[in-house]
């Protein structure tokens, strides 16, 4: 009990209601987190960020879903612990506690996804996080079948998709930001099919697609989509002048630098603000984030980092990085779509919306990590970039019925805008996106 004096000051800035669990109250997933057992936490299901204290000891966990970071100040009487969503949460606290002067953004530290992190505080010298993985999905142990690894995969997306629908009051609208592309296709139609078997109106539901200037090619994708199904009816087109797109801004409100990452950020922004003109009163939002990184569907070509073998050896790649014991993790940032994740989440968040990513739940991240890559790919980069379009489609189909038109993947940002146009909004390299992040805290 001695030890309890360690602990100068614990501030807890998390927002319990923006936790989305799906099997538990928040207190019961948090107590699970505080007995500091992995087996305990793997079984919270849903998207979340939690923190527990037991006298000195802080254990922190978090899901794809939601990020959350913590700043250790130093007091004259002994530490003090912030723990927040974003860096200017943060920030901001310290500011009017008098402690700016210790703050610097990439002194933050982001908790690592599907890991539990446990801090003894002590005083000095600082103390060294210790991290738990909760999270370790079986690889390999599906079939080669893809009709078999299709049903498992939107079955385990959909469940979540129920099990989310279980929390919304069934008066409240629905929206997808939709493009018409396989993940996104795939999340409106497990929505659709969902609200059917409940025997709830789908006129609640909405896909929502962005367009600059009327030029989007994702519009045109979208309105194939639907129509092929047709639930034409569906579609609202979200247009909006090219002045709205903003990369500043993006790397405000993601409060990060990475190009791709602030693109996408910029369009959702963007995209979000509109909704959110259109319909003052609407909550509700999901999306396809995830889907990439599950089927790891990212042209390796254009990451000099990375080789078919690296992507298909090692587990949760494009979830993590590289892992938290690696030279190339970052403690600012975590890795993966860990970090990226934030590109969808924060715009709707920062706009009022509760946004959700079945695709990035531990559940179903831990089918597509039981289906053999290897095996069905033989090592081909062609090979695996098609293995996701048949995967879905087979699973959506045997699910909901519909045959989703498959189309070439195209990445949110570019499909907004044309190609011409997309080049005038972003710069080309990093630097400028880095200079934006670092006028942030210059002042």
């Amino acid at each position: 009990m001695q030890n309890h004096k360690y602990v100068e000051r614990f501030v807890n800035l998390l927002n319990p209601k923006n936790n989305t669990i799906f099997n538990m109250t928040v207190e019961e997933a948090t107590a699970r987190l505080g007995s500091g057992d992995p087996a305990k936490v793997r079984e919270i299901d849903g998207q979340f960020a939690l923190v527990h204290q037991n006298g000195h000891i802080i254990r922190m966990a978090r899901s794809i879903g939601r990020p959350m970071r913590y700043f250790l100040a130093k007091q004259v009487a002994g530490p003090c612990l912030i723990v927040a969503e974003r860096i200017d949460e943060i920030a901001n606290w310290l500011k009017k506690e008098g402690l700016a002067e210790q703050f610097h953004p990439s002194y933050t530290r982001m908790v690592p996804a599907h890991h539990i992190q446990e801090l003894a505080l002590i005083g000095c010298p600082d103390p060294s996080p210790a991290c738990t993985r909760f999270f370790t999905p079986e690889r390999n142990r599906l079939s080669n079948n893809l009709d078999e690894i299709g049903y498992a995969y939107i079955a385990a997306m959909q469940q979540e998709v129920y099990r989310w629908l279980d929390q919304i009051p069934t008066t409240e609208p629905i929206g997808v930001l939709f493009s018409g592309g396989i993940d996104s296709g795939a999340v409106f139609l497990a929505i659709y099919d969902a609200l059917l078997k409940r025997g709830e109106s789908p006129g609640r539901l909405k896909a929502f697609t962005l367009s600059l200037d009327s030029r989007g090619q994702d519009a045109a994708q979208a309105h194939e989509f639907l129509s092929a199904l047709d639930l034409g009816l569906f579609l609202e087109v979200i247009d909006v002048p090219r002045s709205a797109i903003d990369y500043r801004e993006a790397v405000r409100v993601i409060e990060d630098y990475k190009p791709l990452d602030v693109q996408s950020a910029a369009m959702s922004l963007a995209l979000c603000k509109e909704i959110r003109n259109r319909y003052p009163e609407w909550i509700y939002l999901a999306d396809g984030d995830g889907g990439d990184e599950n089927m790891k569907d990212y042209p390796i070509e254009e990451n000099s980092e990375l080789t078919i073998r690296s992507v298909l050896n090692n587990s949760l790649l494009y979830h993590e990085g590289w892992g938290v014991n690696a030279v190339k993790h970052s403690l600012t940032y975590s890795g993966g779509q860990s970090r990226g994740h934030v590109r969808s989440w924060a715009p709707a968040t920062m706009l009022g919306f509760r946004g959700f990513s079945p695709f990035a739940l531990p559940n179903v991240i831990e089918v597509s990590e039981g289906i053999p890559f290897i095996e069905l790919t033989d090592w081909q980069h062609d090979k695996l970039y098609q293995l996701k379009g048949e995967v879905v489609r087979r699973g959506v189909e045997q699910i909901t019925g519909h045959t989703m038109p498959v189309f070439e993947k195209r990445r949110f940002q570019k499909g907004a805008t044309e190609d011409s146009t997309f080049d005038t909004l972003f710069p080309k390299n990093e630097l400028p996106y880095r200079q934006a992040f670092a006028e942030l805290y210059a002042r």
